[in-house]
């Protein structure tokens, strides 16, 4: 429900929640969730499935994920569809949500939990009954702006001191996110996707030792690598390189995660410049690929928008062939500042930005989207086994 925004009073009694941007904009709804107040950045999000799986993932750590599908939450939530690993620090993914429809109850054979009940249950707020196209088209006229998630019960507003709060915080520009997600410790894993009617398997003949360096990584990710051939241990975020080699790893990953990559780069393009050094093959998603390019010289920058859904046409210029990609990024690699020995992969066919590259000098590649899906299409899954096979063929 929107409402001027230079009038500070609720449109009528039973509101007992709001949005409110740092532009003084107010959206007024009604809460979901835990009652509570967030702030941090506004961002969209367009797929039609995977809410669950969107609000766990440590990469929206620090965002507020408005879903322009107006229909979530009708086929609940469960035990399986959650993507931060055992091993994350509490609370790494997004805070908070916001929709358009009141939550229905659930209609789906695997729905264990009513997504209101469900974000209560992990302190996560939200607000439903705003026009998400609305706001939507306000992020993409001004770039993701701060706000305010506020839920209260008793219908009390303070707009201004809201106002105010949004504009005071900081903003994804210079924060780094991956120490408040990655693992405290290191662990293994040998879990493989899930398969409709047996559920996820197990990984009992790998190929290969992978070492994950955490920066905030989904399940997914780690079934994913599993399912092609890799014993994995994943490793913290702050992880030395002496302490990845000691693993004796036959291929190195770099995972997805939240925040600015230059920030988190204060620490990780060091151990990933010397880890280069070594030519063991190393495989890089979303944070993973901003971290490579920037330890082999190039630059990111923050998007106005960024993007992020289940639809994004990429192409591979390695098949010159068009895959349908997951998405969920906010600052991407600059490619004109690629140096003469990174060649460029895969390229994005909405605004041609850069969603892969090589080295041409050291077995090393890496990807913008998130082939994992979940949610999302299958199409980018060949990576993990073009990863196995560059093992391989380098052992």
């Amino acid at each position: 429900m929107n409402h001027d925004q230079t009038d500070h009073n609720p449109p009528h009694p039973n509101i007992n929640a709001a949005l409110v941007l740092a532009d003084g904009t107010v959206f007024w709804g009604y809460g979901i969730g835990a009652e509570a107040t967030v702030v941090g950045e506004v961002c969209f999000n367009t797929a039609m499935t995977g809410y669950q799986e969107i609000l766990t993932d440590p990469s929206y750590a620090g965002q507020i994920v408005t879903f322009t599908f107006p229909h979530i939450g009708n086929v609940g939530t469960n035990d399986e569809d959650i993507e931060t690993s055992p091993e994350h620090n509490p609370g790494g993914a997004a805070l908070g949500l916001i929709v358009r429809e009141d939550i229905t109850n659930p209609s789906n054979f695997r729905a264990g939990k009513h997504l209101d009940d469900w974000c209560r249950e992990r302190n996560l707020t939200g607000i439903s009954g705003i026009d998400t196209r609305r706001l939507t088209r306000h992020i993409r006229l001004n770039g993701a702006p701060n706000g305010v998630v506020f839920y209260n019960r008793a219908g009390r507003f303070d707009i201004p001191a809201l106002i105010e709060q949004a504009r005071a915080w900081p903003g994804l520009n210079g924060m780094d996110l991956a120490k408040t997600v990655t693992c405290p410790k290191p662990y293994s894993w040998d879990e493989t996707r899930w398969v409709l009617r047996e559920g996820y398997g197990k990984q009992t003949s790998p190929k290969a030792h992978v070492v994950a360096i955490d920066y905030g990584i989904k399940r997914n990710i780690l079934r994913c690598l599993a399912t092609s051939g890799a014993k994995i241990t994943v490793v913290p975020a702050t992880t030395s390189a002496a302490e990845v080699l000691a693993l004796k790893p036959d291929g190195i990953f770099l995972s997805n995660g939240p925040g600015d990559p230059a920030a988190t780069g204060e620490y990780a393009i060091p151990v990933i410049k010397e880890l280069l050094e070594t030519s063991i093959p190393m495989f890089g998603i979303c944070l993973g690929h901003q971290m490579l390019a920037l330890a082999v010289g190039a630059k990111t920058v923050k998007m106005h928008q960024g993007h992020r859904g289940a639809n994004h046409p990429v192409m591979d210029y390695n098949t010159d062939k068009v895959e349908i990609t997951s998405m969920n990024h906010g600052f991407m690699v600059d490619k004109d500042s690629l140096p003469n020995n990174v060649k460029v992969s895969h390229i994005s066919l909405f605004d041609q930005t850069l969603c892969g590259l090589e080295l041409v000098d050291r077995p090393a590649f890496s990807v913008q989207h998130h082939p994992e899906a979940s949610p999302g299409p299958q199409d980018s899954h060949y990576l993990f086994d073009r990863f196995m096979e560059m093992i391989e063929k380098h052992a």
